[in-house]
């Protein structure tokens, strides 16, 4: 895992129900956390970033993450885009740019 970046483009997995895909991107995140290996980095856009505000329950297992050492960024675009600038509880804010180049080091994990 500690090549790969975690590319995440939503704030609910899969294309079902919301409530239940905010709940399997919640115990993705809360598993991921919890590994010896952890990844080089998670790259939210889209709704992704919506993932690390207090509306996610995934955003206290970002954090955690984050706490762990693991860069945990967020497209400036998308977060502009969204208006939370001032919400995020977890992560940074980043570039597509920055995007890019961890793209050229690391294998790239989407969930969506």
């Amino acid at each position: 895992m500690n090549n790969k970046v975690i590319f995440l483009t939503t704030d609910s997995l899969g294309d079902g129900d919301k409530e239940l895909g905010a709940q399997l991107l919640e115990t993705f995140v809360n598993l991921l956390k919890q590994r010896e290996v952890l990844p080089a980095a998670v790259f939210c856009v889209n709704r992704g970033v919506l993932a690390l505000t207090e509306q996610s329950f995934a955003s206290l297992h970002l954090k955690e993450l984050e706490d762990k050492g693991v860069p945990v960024l967020a497209c400036g675009t998308c977060v502009d885009y969204y208006n939370i600038r001032e919400q995020l509880v977890a992560g940074e804010v980043s570039s597509m740019g920055h995007f890019m180049e961890l793209s050229e080091k690391y294998e790239i994990m989407t969930i969506s």
